[in-house]
């Protein structure tokens, strides 16, 4: 193999990921979005509606694109014009409310979605095999605390038409976390469950390692004497087969399918760099390929310092 170094290509934030019609996309929204007119608006809005009639059916394609175009618009005018003018239009709705979560999120004011609420049940009228309208009410759920009959009845919604959804997992996920509304022992039973009926390469393949990234993580918040030995917890038993289970395969060509891959890719080179694997990081790094995402190497300062310090030590000494 030639050195990683030699050929590393420079990291950068991408939230589009490997899909280039995002990016696209996003870089356009970031030029025209400006002037707040009408004819902006309108223009915006027929590039998001052509971007996301491209694959229909694709739903997990789909939950990537209005998730990412969701944090991007989160401070804009646009998703709230949009779905104004086209009511009757399921991803104006699901965008909408998406944004409408992303912003309640940020500013920590869960009591400023009920229009979100409604906008989904709309669009699931509207389009009833789309998950995408399920899979905002179960972010809303978790963000408001719902309790967990209500939780899981918007999950069950969710699964029935996308058995493998990737964000409704992880929402599912961090809901069940001591930090929010479960407890460590549902989230094994989560996982445990999960693992047991999942493909290896299903587009959710990634909950078991980030229930795992999750748990050191909060050793490491604890801070003092626990988090000089986080370290050890990739040592454990558990954490130490969810990374055997997936550092070989996931980096093979064409193993991994689904529209996050790449985002899979940064949690097992950080979980890997944790454990301190370097060499088993190596050949992810170079599959990453400098796409950087924001979780999990925030959670240490600057992602994309982060980034580049742990590249960097994976590929010494080579």
């Amino acid at each position: 193999m030639a050195f990683l170094s030699s050929r590393r290509k420079r990291a950068r934030l991408a939230p589009e990921l490997d899909d280039q019609d995002l990016g696209r996309l996003l870089k356009s929204l970031l030029a025209i979005t400006r002037t707040g007119t009408i004819a902006t608006t309108d223009l915006c809005a027929a590039q998001i509606s052509r971007l996301l009639d491209q694959e229909p059916g694709d739903w997990d394609r789909q939950t990537h694109r209005l998730g990412t175009l969701a944090d991007f618009l989160a401070d804009s005018h646009l998703p709230r014009s949009w779905a104004t003018r086209e009511p009757h239009n399921a991803s104006a709705l699901v965008l909408h409310a998406w944004t409408l979560l992303a912003r309640a999120r940020s500013q920590g004011r869960p009591e400023d979605t009920g229009d979100a609420t409604d906008a989904c049940l709309r669009a699931a009228d509207i389009v009833p095999e789309d998950p995408t309208p399920w899979v905002v009410l179960l972010g809303l759920g978790r963000l408001q605390r719902w309790e967990q009959p209500q939780v899981f009845g918007v999950w069950n919604e969710v699964l029935a038409r996308d058995r493998w959804n990737r964000e409704a997992y992880l929402s599912m996920l961090g809901y069940l976390t001591p930090e929010e509304a479960g407890s460590r022992i549902q989230v094994l039973d989560f996982v445990d469950a999960l693992c047991a009926r999942m493909p290896a390469n299903a587009p959710c393949a990634v909950t078991e390692l980030t229930a795992q990234v999750l748990q050191y993580q909060s050793v490491l918040g604890r801070g003092g004497f626990e988090a000089l030995v986080a370290r050890n917890h990739w040592s454990q038993a558990m954490a130490a087969q969810a990374l055997d289970r997936v550092a070989r395969t996931w980096v093979q060509p064409g193993f991994l399918r689904h529209a996050k891959s790449l985002a899979d890719l940064n949690v097992l080179a950080y979980a890997l760099m944790a454990a301190d694997r370097r060499h088993e990081a190596r050949p992810v790094f170079e599959a990453i390929g400098g796409a950087v995402t924001g979780w999990p190497w925030q959670a240490g300062g600057d992602a994309l310092t982060e980034f580049d310090q742990a590249q960097r030590r994976a590929t010494a000494g080579q």
